[in-house]
């Protein structure tokens, strides 16, 4: 193992961990991911709607009113993308497009009963299975993990994520 505060060959600081180490933390991050999203992919596929359905919906509910710019600049995605997924959640009644108040050229996102419904079970599995996880592993690393992953974000998608966190 490297020691703490070591340079490696391309003039980065090491860590405490080997490369093995770092891929096996890479894996077990896709295969988290992959449990993480198996239970609403399963909810989703019986209705003909996929991840990036699931995404939106989160976006919307947690932010009623969003602009679609700001969603697009949210999920990083393009604007054809998200428009197909909006066509379809629109169409089926789950999300409800409104003229904005202020910029009529602005389109304000909502969710429909019909969507909240679906959101809350979406969302009703994935909190049980961070819920049980975080129980295991206990508050310290709760705090650790989550540091992790702020870590890694890109600096304007923290700054977004912070945001959001602070509206609560």
């Amino acid at each position: 193992m490297a020691e703490s505060g070591s340079v490696g060959p391309g003039g980065e600081r090491l860590l405490y961990l080997t490369d093995e180490q770092l891929r096996k933390g890479i894996e077990a991050m896709f295969f988290a991911y992959r449990g993480f999203t198996s239970d609403p992919d399963r909810i989703l596929s019986d209705q003909g709607y996929g991840r990036a359905h699931h995404r939106a919906m989160h976006f919307i509910n947690r932010s009623p009113g969003i602009t679609v710019n700001d969603l697009l600049n949210t999920l990083g995605v393009t604007k054809q993308s998200l428009n197909r997924v909006l066509r379809t959640m629109i169409a089926d009644g789950l999300v409800e497009s409104r003229v904005g108040c202020g910029d009529r050229r602005k389109r304000n996102l909502y969710l429909t009963e019909r969507g909240m419904a679906l959101e809350a079970d979406l969302s009703f599995v994935q909190r049980a299975r961070m819920r049980a996880a975080y129980r295991r592993a206990g508050p310290e690393a709760v705090a650790g993990f989550r540091t992790v992953l702020e870590a890694m974000m890109d600096p304007e998608v923290l700054v977004r994520y912070n945001a959001m966190k602070a509206k609560g």
